[in-house]
């Protein structure tokens, strides 16, 4: 296989257009390059380079391999930097904005320990379930649930939480207990209106495939802490994250309902503004967003 080094080297040679240029860069002798060159050639059985006396052109396997490596060195320095910047002393400020459950259940703790580790730091967490503009609002990042395609935003996944159908046992002695999602369609089913497909679109899992099942109910919110109360109280089946309803499921206030079948999974994600180098607080902080998650991640 390829060295990255020599992946590397390449690349150089591209950008500076130049043998000599890329040997007096990395303090070795043009005879050296040309031959790691050659050497990546012969690995990768095409040739990359049209050489002459007067510039160097790439050959069309050139061109796919240059534009595929290009950023090579920037990702891996970043790599580096959001590691060694762990250990380093962390000060400033960030503003970053979290779901509402994220928020109540996992994140305002982890966050305010996070500011108690770093002295240096301070955060301001606003609690909102719509759309923030990190650009336009100044916000420096954002934990969103489902991934947004934007080229201006980097979003980094963290986790994923997956859903469960629920009901009370009250409930489930007085209407039945659904034994197939279709049997869900004579149910009262509670809706989540932040639910992308729609509050009665549910998903469920076949032969390994999603496929979605319009439900139909007389109440749907877009808290999911509500339909939460709203389920306790024996009013209907909801389909909420395992992390919400964790406890009463493990009390039996909650049963979970076809199990088998639910396949809503959802991934939570970092996303914050593009930047080539972003300041190692913030990965500094996602890092540790990221760690509570996988300490708890049987909640999820």
């Amino acid at each position: 296989m390829p060295q990255i080094d020599d992946l590397v080297l390449f690349t150089q040679v591209i950008e500076h257009g130049s043998f000599s240029k890329v040997a007096e860069l990395n303090t070795i002798t043009k005879s050296v390059v040309s031959k790691r060159i050659s050497k990546l050639e012969s690995e990768l059985g095409v040739q990359l380079i049209y050489r002459t006396t007067r510039k160097l052109t790439l050959t069309e396997p050139g061109e796919v391999l240059y534009h595929r490596s290009k950023d090579i060195r920037q990702i891996a320095h970043s790599a580096f930097d959001a590691v060694t910047g762990f250990s380093e002393t962390l000060s400033g400020h960030i503003r970053m904005s979290v779901p509402t459950i994220s928020g109540e259940l996992l994140l305002a703790e982890a966050v305010s320990d996070f500011c108690q580790k770093h002295p240096g730091m301070t955060v301001d967490m606003s609690l909102d379930n719509h759309f923030v503009d990190l650009l336009s609002e100044n916000v420096d990042l954002v934990i969103r649930t489902g991934y947004l395609e934007d080229s201006s935003l980097i979003a980094r996944h963290i986790f994923n939480s997956r859903w469960v159908i629920c009901a009370s046992p009250t409930y489930i002695e007085q209407y039945g207990m659904p034994m197939t999602p279709k049997a869900l369609q004579h149910h009262n089913c509670l809706g989540y209106n932040q639910q992308s497909t729609g509050p009665f679109d549910w998903q469920f899992i076949r032969n390994g495939e999603l496929y979605t099942l319009k439900v139909a109910g007389n109440f749907s919110s877009d808290n999911a802490a509500a339909l939460r109360k709203s389920t306790l109280a024996g009013n209907g089946l909801s389909y909420l994250p395992t992390c919400l309803i964790y406890d009463d499921l493990q009390q039996g206030s909650l049963v979970e309902v076809l199990p088998e079948h639910a396949g809503k999974v959802v991934g939570i994600y970092a996303v914050y503004p593009y930047t080539r180098k972003p300041a190692k607080r913030i990965q500094a902080l996602i890092e540790h967003i990221r760690e509570r998650y996988l300490e708890i991640k049987d909640r999820f």
